[in-house]
């Protein structure tokens, strides 16, 4: 990971608790950690440990891979295709059938 992939980490934990309509208050006590530890994370003061990041990725709804896809450029299409396999994975069958007939007629274009 290049040293500015280190230093946009906090923007996109930031814009993840945001978008999540959450206040650090809240994140640091899902996480169960101080405010000040999520303002410094999200500052770029401190990193997040792997086992906060697996928290906060559960926390945020999305998947560990999605997550560092957001900070590592080099890991964002595997991501993406993790994130598309979950989401697919938990819908009904006829779900699928529908969104594999969707796919088909998009990709004609």
């Amino acid at each position: 990971m290049d040293t500015k992939d280190y230093d946009s980490l906090g923007a996109h934990i930031k814009e993840l608790r945001i978008q999540m309509d959450l206040t650090q208050a809240e994140v640091a006590t899902a996480l169960n950690v101080t405010p000040g530890y999520i303002s410094n994370v999200e500052n770029n003061r401190t990193a997040m440990s792997l086992r906060i990041l697996m928290y906060y990725a559960k926390l945020m709804n999305i998947t560990l891979d999605s997550l560092v896809g957001r900070i590592e450029p080099e890991y964002k299409t595997s991501a993406l295709d993790n994130e598309l396999l979950s989401v697919i994975s938990k819908l009904s069958d006829d779900d699928k059938l529908k969104l594999l007939q969707t796919i088909k007629i998009w990709r004609k274009k």
